[in-house]
Parts: structure tokens; sequence; C-alpha cells
């Protein structure tokens, strides 16, 4: 049995911010304010202690012993659409580092949450491949299959 450090839904969003406030990762318009101009930041140290966020930092910081265990309760239950939010930040945080001099890890990280490198448009019934029917329609005159069939006149 997990250690889950949540018992309601509060509980959890509030640690789910916790985490990628300490990683210091947080999308720009998700970050909390001082004021109404001030961007939140950490201290010097903090951030120079700071560890990237994680599909598998989240789930240890929230509590629980596997990632099965994680996605498990990702896609059933009361907790589902917090746990379905912190993974799209992840995928944020990914994308943006897709902009970085060398994106090689978070290609990596982006296709292990299922992302695909095609550039082909899936939507409806334009992801099914197209395909042709040719039907050959007999008319008059046959060709011989063989020189016996030839008959000269």
């Amino acid at each position: 049995m997990d250690s889950i450090a949540f018992t309601t839904f509060k509980q959890l969003a509030n640690r789910i911010d916790a985490y990628f406030n300490l990683s210091n990762e947080a999308p720009q318009n998700e970050k909390k304010s001082k004021g109404k101009t001030e961007p939140a930041q950490l201290s010097e140290a903090t951030a120079r202690d700071a560890e990237p966020a994680t599909l598998s930092g989240l789930a240890l910081y929230l509590g629980f012993n596997s990632l099965a265990a994680f996605e498990d309760y990702e896609q059933k239950g009361e907790f589902a659409p917090a746990l379905q939010r912190a993974r799209l930040r992840l995928q944020a945080i990914y994308e943006r580092r897709l902009l970085q001099q060398s994106p090689t890890g978070a290609m990596f990280a982006l296709k292990s949450f299922g992302w695909d490198e095609r550039s082909e448009n899936k939507t409806g019934k334009d992801a099914a491949p197209k395909t042709f029917t040719i039907k050959i329609i007999e008319t008059g005159f046959q060709p011989a299959g063989d020189e016996k069939e030839v008959i000269l006149n």
C-alpha cells in the first residue's frame, strides 16, 4: 500500500503545486506571483538545489511507491483530473525544452508520454489509410494465353 500524502483533492492540488514550485519549472502562467507584476522567485540557494521536474519525481513526492500506482489513480477516481493536469504540466515543461539547444532528452521523455514524431494529421476518419479497389472488367476480345490457342485464317 502506498503512503500517499493526501486525502482530499485540495491537498493533492497543493502537493502538486509544491512539487512544481520546488523544481522551479512551473510554466510561466502557472507560477504564483508575490504581487501584481512581480513573478514568484525561489531563493538563489533553493533554485540551485532544485531538481528538474519528472513524472517519477512527482509520483515519489506525492507518496506513490510505483508509477503503476500513480497511473492507476490517474485513470480513475476522484483524483484523476488533478493527476492528469500534473502530467500535462510535465509535458509542457518537456515541450519547452524542445526549443533549447539539445532537446534529445525532452524528445525521449515526450515519446514516453505517447507523443509521436510523425506530422500526419490524425483526426477522425482521416486517420485511416486510404485504399483503392481496382476492378478489371473484361471487354470483348480475350488475348491468347498460349500460342496453341492462336488460330490463323
